[in-house]
């Protein structure tokens, strides 16, 4: 039996003692291969766009370009790019929430354990589900903006659609809300490509954020 391709990683981090605990942690992973390493935002951006990854770990405050720029130019300028994951020592950072907003698929905080850091890395790159959905929740609270009034998009989503949106925001994979939902994975893949849409978001993470901050998620 063939053994599928490894999850391609690059590491974005200004501390290289960090880059190397995190490449030690995942090279011992057979399915996971680190193939390149940056120090700066901008440095990211440039090893992005030559080795193309799956997966970057990528640090929320370096020199010149931080995390949050990083993210948005490789978002920006790739056909395809890879899934970001910020890495942090704060959950509650600003910086956080606004690299989520800027397109990352979630966050790792940098005292997590191997497994944690393993597990996350092949989540975002081999799953539908919404990385620590509990804290992007956290997130969300703390920092969303104060919306008078619900986005047009709220009023536009079919009550099947809400219901998707909201299974989505709580972690569950398609496969899972498809179960939940009695309906089949087809159905459930073309629900959420409709909330992306409508939304105006690249990826489940982004329509999570933006249902909180228009109170979808807290009963509006």
């Amino acid at each position: 039996m063939t053994r599928p391709a490894p999850i391609r990683v690059v590491l974005a981090d200004d501390e290289r003692m960090v880059r190397t605990a995190l490449r030690a942690i995942l090279s011992a992973e057979p399915d996971l291969e680190v193939v390149g390493e940056a120090a700066t935002g901008a440095e990211a951006v440039s090893v992005v766009r030559e080795v193309r990854p799956d997966v970057v770990l990528m640090d929320v405050r370096m020199p010149e370009t931080d995390g949050i720029r990083a993210t948005e130019q490789i978002l920006a300028t790739l056909d395809e790019p890879p899934r970001i994951v910020v890495v942090t020592t704060f959950e509650n950072d600003s910086y956080v929430y606004d690299a989520l907003r800027a397109g990352a698929a979630g966050f790792l905080l940098k005292r997590a354990d191997a497994d944690a850091l393993v597990q996350a890395v092949r989540l975002v790159a081999r799953s539908d589900s919404l990385l620590f959905p509990a804290a992007v929740r956290t997130l969300a609270t703390e920092h969303a903006r104060a919306n008078p009034a619900p986005p047009a998009w709220v009023a536009k989503l079919t009550g099947r659609e809400r219901e998707v949106l909201r299974h989505m925001a709580q972690g569950l994979t398609n496969a899972e809300i498809a179960r939940r939902m009695e309906v089949g994975a087809a159905t459930v893949k073309s629900h959420v490509a409709a909330v992306l849409a409508k939304t105006g978001t690249r990826d489940r993470t982004q329509a999570v954020i933006a249902a909180y901050e228009a109170g979808f998620l807290n009963g509006g």
